[in-house]
């Protein structure tokens, strides 16, 4: 059983990360059930184990070490995060397929709303092409929608994944998200659908037992 938690209003992040790992020792204790935690923070930078100085081009939000794979993120309002603690133990010992479920779960999420997210290889998290725009490469623009960061430890996970719903787009200029620079950064508003939160979370819901059963 996934305990199923909405956090109200926006989330600090340093006091909903010290929660966060401790409910992932619990569950790894066995004195807990694994949890899903959807919430909203304030505007803020992240920055994981990979993160490059030169990539924070401009610290106009509060920066936070997240302790989580990857390099540099944004979360604020308007974007839904989903904390993730999960137990492997019981799911089976494999990294390479847990992320690749999640990849997975976030895909079939936004499938709900006929929107296309994509891997690609060396860039992590979910993409979409947006065929009105030209690339840097001569090929139709693609953009992120989606990020993907976590961390194990006596394997349970926790961090997780973030959804743009309608973040302000602008405050992703005070960094180059996850390294990659010759990419932009969409939403599902930004693409033109009139969703809300509560159509968000109940399309992740709904497809999440298809990938974590």
């Amino acid at each position: 059983m996934v305990e199923i938690t909405h956090l109200p209003g926006l989330a600090p992040y340093a006091e909903t990360l010290a929660a966060m790992e401790a409910r992932a020792g619990a569950i790894a204790a066995g004195t807990a059930e694994e949890a899903l935690w959807f919430l909203e923070h304030p505007a803020l930078y992240t920055a994981g184990t990979s993160a490059q100085p030169e990539d924070l081009v401009d610290a106009r939000f509060p920066v936070h070490v997240a302790g989580r794979g990857g390099q540099y993120t944004y979360h604020g309002p308007g974007q839904r995060v989903v904390y993730a603690m999960l137990d492997l133990n019981k799911r089976g010992r494999d990294v390479r397929q847990f992320v690749c479920n999640l990849e997975n779960w976030v895909m079939a999420t936004l499938a709900e709303f006929n929107v296309k997210g994509e891997r690609r290889t060396g860039r992590v998290g979910v993409w979409v092409v947006r065929p009105e725009r030209q690339g840097l490469d001569g090929k139709p623009a693609e953009d992120k929608i989606a990020a993907i960061g976590v961390k194990l430890r006596r394997w349970v996970s926790f961090h997780g994944i973030s959804i743009n719903l309608e973040p302000d787009l602008s405050h992703f200029d005070g960094i180059v998200p996850c390294g990659i620079r010759d990419h932009g950064v969409t939403s599902l508003v930004d693409l033109g659908l009139p969703v809300t939160m509560a159509d968000l979370d109940a399309a992740l819901l709904a497809t999440f037992p298809r990938f974590f059963p």
